[in-house]
C-alpha cells in the first residue's frame, strides 16, 4: 500500500490561476479538462487533481508548451513577480534561427497604395502618376 507523501497541496486549477498561467479559476477548470497539462507525465483529467511541492507539469499553452517544476502553492494570486516564486521554469530555451522575427502584418498603406488597392478590388485601373 503506498503512502501519499504529506506537506503542502493544492488542486491544480487553483494552483495555474495563482501562478497566473490562466486568466480565471473558470478557464483554469476547463483547461484542465481539455487534457492540456500533465503532471509528473501522467495526463491530468479532473480540475481537483492535487498537484504538490517538486511536482513537475508540463502545460501546453497557446504560446507553446511550458514544463515548470511547482516550488511552493500559493496562498493567494498576488502580482505577477509573486506568482512567478511558484514555479521554477524548465522549458528549454528555442533554438536560435540567426534571424530577427518580423512583424506581422508589416506597416499602414499609405495614399497612394491605398487608392491602387480600393481599385484592384472594384476591377478599375488607375492612372499611375
Amino acid at each position: 500500500m503506498a503512502r501519499e507523501p504529506t506537506g503542502p497541496r493544492q488542486r491544480i486549477d487553483k494552483w495555474l490561476w495563482f501562478a497566473r498561467l490562466i486568466k480565471s479559476r473558470t478557464q483554469a477548470q476547463s483547461f484542465v479538462l481539455s487534457g492540456s497539462v500533465r503532471i509528473n507525465r501522467q495526463k491530468v483529467d479532473a480540475a481537483s487533481h492535487v498537484v504538490r511541492v517538486g511536482d513537475t507539469l508540463t502545460v501546453a499553452l497557446a504560446a507553446g508548451v511550458r514544463v515548470l517544476r511547482v516550488l511552493d502553492t500559493g496562498e493567494r494570486r498576488g502580482p505577477a513577480s509573486e506568482a512567478q516564486l511558484l514555479y521554477e521554469d524548465l522549458t528549454p530555451p528555442a533554438p536560435a534561427s540567426g534571424m530577427e522575427p518580423t512583424p506581422i502584418g508589416g506597416h499602414r498603406p499609405d495614399k497612394r497604395q491605398r487608392r491602387a488597392i480600393t481599385a484592384l478590388k472594384r476591377g478599375t485601373a488607375i492612372d499611375s502618376e
